[in-house]
């Protein structure tokens, strides 16, 4: 089986890392726009060789959609194009909507699968695969009844042999969850990490009083702009309501402090702490 990459970064290069542990004789073909990022992947074993697009998709059992998803918009349906009868095209996109509309107005939609593996850290590039990435965490799978069975079937299994946990949504569901469990919380680092920078003009003070608590919450400030606004801007709509209802939990909080009424301070903290047994199941499942 041939398998190519579009996209050797973080999540691509994880999931190629991933397969190659289960299927050892599996060829690996990348595609980037960085001839540096191609030549580390090769180096880092990621993928067997490099080709231009239009070479390795016509020759592929899968393709891996792993770019940005403004990329994945435009490619989709270049390698929708070039993709063989028996072929199969994968994303793993953190939007669904935007991409899934694009989809389903090609001729080839039945070999398409909208995909989307709830992993990832705040590094980038092939440098930053590791094949433990993707293993027990869950992957969302959106409208396959629009894809052709071989195609899901294929996806499914590929998934389910490196560990992952399969769940169905609708595009809609997809990118209106995530919007609050995911692209919120990035939102909110980046305006912490901005609200730091331009307050602590003192970059020592930074390093001298930041503590652990900071460093995790403002982790997520160290990812790629050029991933997450494309995201933003897909999810929009989403995460602006997600947005609002945030600020208003915020300027509830600072009304708090204001008027310095500890005992709702302390019950809004309760029932924020309720969110450990949420995740503690989370684990477990």
């Amino acid at each position: 089986m041939t398998i190519t990459i579009i996209g050797i970064g973080l999540l691509g290069g994880s999931y190629a890392l991933s397969l190659r542990d289960k299927y050892p004789k599996m060829h690996f073909v990348g595609v980037d726009a960085s001839e540096i990022h191609g030549r580390l992947a090769v180096a880092k074993g990621i993928v067997d060789e490099v080709l231009p697009l239009e070479i390795a998709v016509p020759k592929s059992d899968l393709v891996v959609l792993a770019v940005p998803v403004n990329y994945i918009v435009e490619l989709l349906p270049q390698v929708l194009d070039l993709v063989s009868e028996k072929g199969t095209v994968v994303d793993l996109g953190s939007t669904k909507r935007m991409i899934c509309e694009v989809a389903d107005k090609h001729v080839n939609r039945g070999r398409f699968v909208a995909a989307h593996p709830m992993a990832g850290t705040e590094n980038s590039g092939p440098s930053a695969a590791f094949r433990e990435l993707l293993p027990e965490k869950n992957v969302i799978l959106c409208d396959c009844e629009k894809s052709n069975p071989d195609s899901v079937a294929l996806v499914e299994a590929l998934f389910r042999d490196i560990g992952m946990k399969i769940h169905y949504m609708t595009p809609s569901e997809h990118d209106l969850h995530l919007a609050y469990v995911s692209h919120l919380s990035h939102v909110t680092a980046f305006a912490l990490g901005y609200t730091v920078l331009e307050k602590e003009k003192d970059e020592q003070n930074i390093f001298d009083m930041a503590s652990t608590g900071f460093s995790s919450t403002v982790r997520l400030a160290k990812s790629s702009p050029a991933m997450w606004a494309p995201i933003f801007d897909q999810n929009r709509e989403n995460l602006s309501r997600a947005l609002g209802d945030y600020i208003e939990f915020l300027n509830q909080y600072k009304n708090f402090i204001d008027e310095r009424d500890v005992q709702s301070s302390i019950g809004f903290m309760q029932r924020a702490n309720d969110i450990r047994r949420i995740l503690a199941g989370i684990e477990k499942k």
